[in-house]
Protein backbone atom coordinates (compact mmCIF):
# COMPACT_ATOMS: atom_id res chain seq x y z
CA UNK A 1 0.00 0.00 0.00
CA UNK A 2 1.22 3.50 -0.84
CA UNK A 3 1.20 5.99 2.04
CA UNK A 4 1.41 9.74 1.79
CA UNK A 5 5.00 10.88 2.18
CA UNK A 6 4.93 12.17 5.80
CA UNK A 7 3.21 8.98 6.99
CA UNK A 8 5.58 6.75 4.99
CA UNK A 9 8.56 8.60 6.49
CA UNK A 10 7.19 8.16 10.04
CA UNK A 11 6.57 4.43 9.46
CA UNK A 12 10.07 4.03 8.02
CA UNK A 13 11.66 5.65 11.09
CA UNK A 14 9.54 3.63 13.53
CA UNK A 15 10.60 0.41 11.74
CA UNK A 16 14.23 1.11 12.64
CA UNK A 17 13.40 0.55 16.32
CA UNK A 18 14.21 -2.93 17.68
CA UNK A 19 11.26 -5.32 17.72
CA UNK A 20 9.11 -3.07 15.53
CA UNK A 21 8.00 -4.66 12.28
CA UNK A 22 6.02 -3.14 9.42
CA UNK A 23 2.57 -3.75 10.96
CA UNK A 24 3.52 -2.41 14.40
CA UNK A 25 5.25 0.62 12.85
CA UNK A 26 2.13 1.36 10.79
CA UNK A 27 -0.14 0.99 13.84
CA UNK A 28 2.13 3.29 15.92
CA UNK A 29 2.29 5.86 13.10
CA UNK A 30 -1.51 6.02 12.85
CA UNK A 31 -1.71 6.30 16.64
CA UNK A 32 0.75 9.23 16.64
CA UNK A 33 -1.24 10.95 13.88
CA UNK A 34 -4.44 10.54 15.94
CA UNK A 35 -2.79 12.05 19.06
CA UNK A 36 -3.60 15.57 20.17
CA UNK A 37 -0.92 17.92 18.80
CA UNK A 38 0.29 18.78 22.33
CA UNK A 39 0.81 15.09 23.17
CA UNK A 40 2.62 14.42 19.88
CA UNK A 41 4.92 17.40 20.56
CA UNK A 42 5.51 16.19 24.13
CA UNK A 43 6.52 12.76 22.75
CA UNK A 44 8.87 14.34 20.20
CA UNK A 45 10.36 16.64 22.86
CA UNK A 46 10.88 13.70 25.26
CA UNK A 47 12.84 11.85 22.56
CA UNK A 48 14.97 14.94 21.79
CA UNK A 49 15.56 15.69 25.48
CA UNK A 50 16.56 12.09 26.23
CA UNK A 51 18.97 12.09 23.30
CA UNK A 52 20.52 15.44 24.29
CA UNK A 53 20.72 14.95 28.07
CA UNK A 54 21.63 11.28 28.42
CA UNK A 55 25.24 10.26 28.07
CA UNK A 56 27.59 7.71 29.60
CA UNK A 57 29.14 7.78 33.05
CA UNK A 58 32.94 8.07 32.69
CA UNK A 59 33.40 5.53 35.49
CA UNK A 60 30.97 2.67 34.84
CA UNK A 61 29.69 3.53 31.32
CA UNK A 62 26.05 3.24 32.36
CA UNK A 63 23.66 5.77 30.85
CA UNK A 64 23.26 8.86 32.99
CA UNK A 65 22.24 12.50 32.92
CA UNK A 66 25.09 13.40 35.33
CA UNK A 67 28.76 12.45 35.38
CA UNK A 68 29.71 10.45 37.36
CA UNK A 69 26.33 8.72 37.61
CA UNK A 70 24.35 8.61 40.85
CA UNK A 71 25.43 5.03 41.59
CA UNK A 72 29.15 5.74 41.13
CA UNK A 73 28.96 8.93 43.21
CA UNK A 74 26.90 7.42 46.03
CA UNK A 75 28.73 7.05 49.37
CA UNK A 76 26.16 4.37 50.33
CA UNK A 77 27.40 1.92 47.67
CA UNK A 78 30.19 -0.60 48.18
CA UNK A 79 32.79 0.53 45.63
CA UNK A 80 34.97 -2.52 46.32
CA UNK A 81 32.45 -4.79 44.56
CA UNK A 82 31.83 -4.30 40.83
CA UNK A 83 29.11 -6.12 38.91
CA UNK A 84 30.02 -6.43 35.22
CA UNK A 85 27.01 -6.40 32.87
CA UNK A 86 26.55 -6.32 29.11
CA UNK A 87 24.19 -3.37 28.64
CA UNK A 88 22.70 -0.42 30.59
CA UNK A 89 19.33 -2.21 30.71
CA UNK A 90 21.05 -4.96 32.75
CA UNK A 91 21.90 -2.36 35.43
CA UNK A 92 18.21 -1.45 35.57
CA UNK A 93 17.30 -5.14 36.00
CA UNK A 94 19.83 -5.60 38.82
CA UNK A 95 18.66 -2.43 40.57
CA UNK A 96 15.02 -3.61 40.51
CA UNK A 97 15.84 -6.39 42.98
CA UNK A 98 17.17 -3.80 45.52
CA UNK A 99 19.58 -6.35 47.07
CA UNK A 100 22.82 -5.42 45.35
CA UNK A 101 24.74 -2.61 47.06
CA UNK A 102 27.93 -2.54 44.95
CA UNK A 103 28.66 -0.60 41.76
CA UNK A 104 28.64 -1.59 38.08
CA UNK A 105 30.69 -1.71 34.91
CA UNK A 106 28.81 -1.81 31.61
CA UNK A 107 30.68 -3.51 28.76
CA UNK A 108 28.34 -2.37 25.96
CA UNK A 109 28.46 -5.78 24.32
CA UNK A 110 30.11 -9.17 24.53
CA UNK A 111 32.92 -10.93 22.72
CA UNK A 112 31.70 -12.44 19.48
CA UNK A 113 34.48 -13.41 17.04
CA UNK A 114 31.92 -14.49 14.42
CA UNK A 115 30.54 -10.93 14.37
CA UNK A 116 34.00 -9.37 14.56
CA UNK A 117 33.56 -8.13 18.13
CA UNK A 118 36.78 -8.41 20.10
CA UNK A 119 37.96 -6.97 23.45
CA UNK A 120 38.81 -3.66 21.78
CA UNK A 121 35.15 -3.21 20.74
CA UNK A 122 33.72 -3.38 24.26
CA UNK A 123 34.71 -1.69 27.54
CA UNK A 124 37.25 -4.31 28.72
CA UNK A 125 40.27 -1.96 28.65
CA UNK A 126 38.32 0.61 30.67
CA UNK A 127 37.46 -2.07 33.24
CA UNK A 128 41.11 -3.09 33.59
CA UNK A 129 42.16 0.57 34.03
CA UNK A 130 39.44 1.01 36.64
CA UNK A 131 40.69 -2.03 38.57
CA UNK A 132 44.20 -0.51 38.63
CA UNK A 133 42.99 2.78 40.09
CA UNK A 134 40.33 1.50 42.51
CA UNK A 135 40.59 -0.87 45.47
CA UNK A 136 38.34 -3.73 44.35
CA UNK A 137 37.94 -7.00 46.23
CA UNK A 138 35.34 -8.72 44.01
CA UNK A 139 34.24 -8.64 40.40
CA UNK A 140 30.84 -10.24 39.77
CA UNK A 141 30.41 -11.38 36.18
CA UNK A 142 26.72 -10.95 35.31
CA UNK A 143 26.84 -11.46 31.55
CA UNK A 144 24.05 -13.45 29.92
CA UNK A 145 24.16 -17.27 30.13
CA UNK A 146 24.83 -17.82 26.43
CA UNK A 147 27.99 -18.70 24.50
CA UNK A 148 29.09 -15.08 24.05
CA UNK A 149 28.27 -14.10 27.65
CA UNK A 150 30.15 -17.11 29.03
CA UNK A 151 33.16 -16.48 26.78
CA UNK A 152 33.26 -12.82 27.85
CA UNK A 153 33.05 -13.73 31.55
CA UNK A 154 35.84 -16.30 31.19
CA UNK A 155 38.05 -13.92 29.20
CA UNK A 156 37.75 -11.14 31.79
CA UNK A 157 38.23 -13.59 34.69
CA UNK A 158 41.43 -14.86 33.08
CA UNK A 159 42.76 -11.29 32.80
CA UNK A 160 41.76 -10.24 36.33
CA UNK A 161 42.56 -13.30 38.49
CA UNK A 162 46.37 -12.77 38.50
CA UNK A 163 45.78 -9.43 40.27
CA UNK A 164 44.31 -11.25 43.29
CA UNK A 165 40.79 -9.85 42.85
CA UNK A 166 38.05 -12.42 43.50
CA UNK A 167 36.05 -13.07 40.32
CA UNK A 168 32.62 -14.68 40.73
CA UNK A 169 29.86 -15.58 38.28
CA UNK A 170 26.14 -15.20 38.91
CA UNK A 171 24.46 -18.59 39.33
CA UNK A 172 22.38 -20.08 36.53
CA UNK A 173 19.72 -22.69 36.72
CA UNK A 174 15.99 -23.20 37.18
CA UNK A 175 13.79 -20.18 37.78
CA UNK A 176 11.59 -20.06 40.90
CA UNK A 177 8.32 -21.75 39.98
CA UNK A 178 9.90 -23.58 37.02
CA UNK A 179 9.25 -27.25 36.29
CA UNK A 180 12.07 -29.76 35.74
CA UNK A 181 10.24 -31.43 32.87
CA UNK A 182 10.23 -28.20 30.82
CA UNK A 183 13.87 -27.24 31.45
CA UNK A 184 16.45 -27.79 28.71
CA UNK A 185 19.59 -29.86 29.30
CA UNK A 186 21.93 -26.85 29.65
CA UNK A 187 19.70 -25.21 32.26
CA UNK A 188 19.44 -28.45 34.23
CA UNK A 189 23.20 -28.95 33.99
CA UNK A 190 23.84 -25.42 35.31
CA UNK A 191 21.29 -25.91 38.09
CA UNK A 192 23.05 -29.10 39.19
CA UNK A 193 26.48 -27.50 38.90
CA UNK A 194 25.42 -24.47 40.98
CA UNK A 195 23.71 -26.46 43.73
CA UNK A 196 24.33 -25.52 47.36
CA UNK A 197 23.88 -27.18 50.72
CA UNK A 198 20.62 -26.56 52.61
Amino acid sequence: MQYIEPLAKLIEHLRTLPGIGAKTATRLAYHIIDMEPSKAKALANAIIEAKEKIGFCNTCFNISDVNPCRICSSPNRDHSVICVVEQPRDVAAMERMRDYKGVYHVLHGVLSPLEGIGPENIKVRELLLRLQTTKVKELIMATNPNVEGEATAMYIAKLVKPSGIKVSRIAHGLPIGGDLEYADEVTLSKALENRHEI
